[in-house]
């Protein structure tokens, strides 16, 4: 415990916003999309629900760079750890990154900027479940790809506080997903016509 104290400090201001940032954004694209699909507000604020969606997508792209700037600064205010600063250390955070930014890639490509960016809260279904790659390997591979870039790019900076916030991506992807997932399945059972 006495290593982490000398390398994490949590008062940090920077380490504040930083656990802020990442707590904040799941939070709010998950309220505010299911607040769109119990109201249509924002689909009667752009009178469509992909101008809607669009901008919702265009508000959290921008949250997620607030957000990787705060862990980047929360990193390069707190001391590196030496043991990490080496050749394996780096050669890994590049394996973690190449294969994370696959991962997040490779699903907007299937998923496309409408159903990657919570379509399905405005109404607008997909025709069937994507199971191609990556969905095929792994469930929520755009969570925990960007967990990956995030662990990849700590490694790099060997940077404790950055794998101690990569904990916290990763526990708030979780807890996401425990109200994300059933709700997302309900929006599609809703949709499967009753058989008679």
């Amino acid at each position: 415990m006495s290593l982490l104290s000398d390398y994490v400090n949590v008062t940090d201001p920077s380490f504040v916003l930083a656990v802020l940032c990442i707590a904040f954004n799941p939070l709010f694209w998950n309220l505010v999309a299911r607040w769109e699909h119990k109201t249509r507000s924002l689909t009667r604020i752009f009178r469509s629900p992909y101008v809607a969606c669009y901008f919702l997508g265009a508000v959290i792209i921008l949250l997620n760079f607030l957000r990787s700037h705060c862990f980047t600064e929360a990193m390069r205010s707190q001391p590196k750890l030496q043991l990490l600063d080496c050749r394996l250390g780096y050669y890994a955070s590049l394996t973690l990154i190449a294969v994370g930014t696959l991962l997040v890639t490779s699903s907007f490509l299937a998923l496309g900027f409408i159903g990657t960016f919570l379509g399905d809260y405005f109404g607008i279904l997909m025709e069937a479940k994507v199971t191609c790659f990556p969905f095929s390997v792994l469930d929520n591979p755009m969570y925990w790809g960007s967990t990956a870039i995030y662990f990849g790019w700590s490694l790099m900076n060997a940077s404790p506080v950055g794998l101690v916030l990569t904990m916290v991506v990763a526990l708030c992807y979780t807890i996401a997903l425990l109200y994300e997932g059933p709700f997302t399945e309900e929006i599609y059972r809703q949709k499967t016509p009753k058989r008679k």
